[in-house]
Formats: structure tokens, sequence, C-alpha cells
């Protein structure tokens, strides 16, 4: 089976509607959810994702409310932050990462730490029990590839092309996923530019798929109600995974 992992914008519109979207989320074909920690320079997102960062630090989100939501969701659906590193380093890695273990949190999956840097924090991650997700792309060639997903815990980020998040466009993974998996065992799964259209294409190959603008793009629909939001949430999601697995 393969799986659906969803990323949504922590607080965005409120903290209790994330929580339920989430838990939502999981009872309608999502494997895992990223919870995504809004930032005011989302790099690697695209528009959608990162007007939902603006509206929801606008609304005075904070990086406890991040927690409270995860507590909420993480003993029912399995649950990761996605975020950048200057939160957490603000926060402190060895405070976060306990928190993280103690709340139920698996995994976090941070673009603007270089795999390089990321060696300094492994000792904490391994021993909270919690992974640092490994990010490969198309360009990297055989050595680097080798090289990144030597040690990756739980799944390994495949970007489908360079860019950000949300541009929809298309590249042959084949060769990328043919080198990720001579040198693992790790699953790996797709992510940018995944939605109901591309999830069956994206996933030739994957052993999943990350879906995240699909989702956040509903959140920004003012024509719909709290509860439509998350009716529609859990109609992508739904087709989607049952796509991926056809």
């Amino acid at each position: 089976m393969k799986h659906l992992v969803a990323y949504i914008t922590t607080g965005f519109p409120e903290k209790s509607f994330t929580v339920d979207l989430g838990l939502a989320l999981g009872e309608n074909g999502v494997d895992s959810l990223e919870l995504g920690v809004p930032f005011s320079d989302p790099v690697a997102d695209g528009p959608v994702i990162e007007k939902a960062n603006f509206l929801a630090l606008q609304k005075g989100l904070r990086f406890s409310d991040v927690l409270d939501v995860s507590a909420g969701i993480a003993p029912k659906v399995d649950t990761l932050w996605m975020g950048y590193f200057n939160p957490f380093y603000q926060y402190g890695m060895e405070a976060l990462l306990n928190k993280a273990q103690e709340i139920g949190v698996t995994g976090m999956i941070i673009p603007d730490l270089p795999h390089e840097e990321a060696h300094a924090f492994a000792p904490l991650f391994d021993a909270n029990n919690v992974s640092n997700i490994s990010f490969v792309a198309p360009t990297d060639d055989d050595a680097r590839v080798k090289e990144v997903v030597a040690n990756a815990k739980k799944f390994i980020y495949l970007v489908a092309y360079a860019g950000i998040t949300g541009s929809g466009k298309s590249e042959d993974l084949q060769p990328i996923l043919t080198s990720i998996k001579s040198h693992t065992q790790t699953p790996v799964y797709v992510g940018f530019g995944v939605n109901e259209k591309t999830a069956k294409e994206k996933v030739e190959g994957a052993d999943g798929v990350i879906v995240g603008s699909a989702f956040v793009n509903v959140l920004l629909q003012d024509d719909l109600n709290y509860q439509q939001k998350i009716d529609r949430c859990c109609s992508i999601a739904s087709e989607i995974k049952q796509k991926i697995n056809e």
C-alpha cells in the first residue's frame, strides 16, 4: 500500500480547525501528517503555502501553538513537523526534540538545513527517536544520492523538480528513483506538484506521495466554511490515496 503524506499549515485559519482537519485527514487516507510551522520566509514554498504562512503569523500564531496542535493530533495520526530551521534553532534543538518525543511527533522536515550541517544534530534525533527526513533532488548525482540516503530514516523526500512547491512542473523521476533504491531500502515519497491530477503519474516507481498546496489552496477559499473545507480536503485525500494504489 503506497503512502499519502499531507501537509497543512498549522494554525490557519485557527488552531482548533487544524486539529479537526488533521484528525479527519487521518480517517480519510492520510498515513502521515506534516504540520507546517509558519515562517516569514518559506523559501521552498510556492505562493499558496507562503500566503497561508503569512496569514497564520498575522493572526499571532506562536511556536507554542504548534506544540498544542501537535499534542491534539499525534496520538491518533502519525505527525511530523515541516518548517525552517530558524524557529527550531531558537527554541533549542535539544529541548525541541525532547518535546517532540513527549508529544509523539515522529519526524522533522527542514528544507533549509543542509545534509552536511544536519550531522551535528543526528545524535539528538536518534536519542529522541525522531527522524530528520532526508531530501534528494533529480539534479543529485549518484555519489550524492548514496551519501544522503546512507542513514535516511522513516522516508526519503524526493523533490519532484527544481523549484518551489505547487508550481506543477514535470520531470522524469525514474533515473533518480533507480539511483536511490540502489542504495537504500528506506521508502521514497515524491513531493512538489502532487495533486489529484498528477498523483498517479508521480508515484510511479515510488512508495508514496507528499501533498501540500492542493490542501492549503482549499483552506484559502473564503467562500467555504470550516466544515466544507474539511470535507473538501478529505475528498481530495481519499481520491489521491485511491489513485496512487490503483
